[in-house]
């Protein structure tokens, strides 16, 4: 394969939004934290986290007490207002949306507008927290959104993104080889790019990410099967399969340390 950097594999541990019925993820803290660690175990460099509610700063040092992996929080839906604690909780990355949440799911329905003040304000919190952003791409307006805070000079290089797919409702869009091109034809210059794809699809964007130098996210929140219908054991199970494709195809996996030179983290 090309001389591409190696590949970071993020888990994303939480809960099926669009299969609530399945729940092979963690239902506690403890089991959170040791799903994580199995995620690590098996290939992970960074877990995608939603910290519980009034226990972030004890789920990051509970989770470094065990393993190295790279700490991203998630929950971009909530304001930055309502986020205080995941900053305090100092992880190594934050999930920052680019545009505003529409999302429609089985038992919920997700709209939160975020402007672009409020991304002024991430910018200059993760830096006083030496907290690296993570930006969600959802469509190519999130990279406006982007562009602008580059030109105000409010980040620093390498830019890390992760490029939604198939995410239900206002700001969907399809999860196909089209769609993923087109998305890394208009991306801004010095960014990296991880793939998120809710639904079956998944497993056929990933590996166009991976020939094309991408990066991939799996796990229970994205899509919790192993087959069409058939549910994974648990998250450590999806990321060794995508660790297994990944080498079939000739790119190899970025540990912790390895990512977090290549993330800038």
């Amino acid at each position: 394969m090309k001389n591409f950097k190696k590949m970071i594999l993020t888990a994303t541990t939480a809960n099926s939004w669009i299969y609530p019925d399945v729940k092979n993820w963690a239902q506690t803290t403890d089991d959170l934290i040791e799903s994580i660690v199995k995620c690590y175990e098996v290939g992970a460099s960074i877990a995608h986290v939603h910290l519980p509610r009034g226990e972030e700063v004890d789920t990051v040092k509970k989770i470094r007490e065990r393993c190295d992996i790279i700490i991203q929080a998630g929950m971009s839906s909530y304001p930055i207002e309502e986020r205080e604690a995941d900053f305090q909780a100092k992880p190594d990355m934050l999930s920052i949306i680019l545009n505003h949440h529409d999302e429609y799911f089985t038992q919920i329905r997700v709209n939160q507008l975020h402007t672009i003040e409020e991304l002024e304000k991430y910018c200059v919190k993760c830096k006083e927290f030496n907290i690296k952003p993570e930006w969600e791409v959802w469509h190519t307006g999130s990279y406006w959104n982007l562009n602008y805070l580059i030109n105000k000079n409010l980040l620093e290089t390498p830019h890390v993104l992760t490029l939604f797919f198939n995410w239900p409702g206002g700001t969907w869009s399809p999860s196909t080889a089209d769609e993923y091109l087109h998305r890394i034809k208009y991306m801004p210059q010095n960014c990296l790019h991880t793939i998120s794809v809710m639904g079956e699809n998944q497993i056929k964007i990933a590996t166009l990410a991976i020939a094309h130098g991408g990066n991939v996210r799996v796990g229970t929140e994205d899509y919790p099967f192993i087959k069409k219908g058939i549910p994974a054991k648990d998250n450590a199970e999806l990321v060794a399969r995508m660790v297994r494709i990944c080498k079939e195809m000739g790119r190899e996996i970025a540990d912790p340390s390895e990512a977090r030179k290549i993330l800038g983290v």
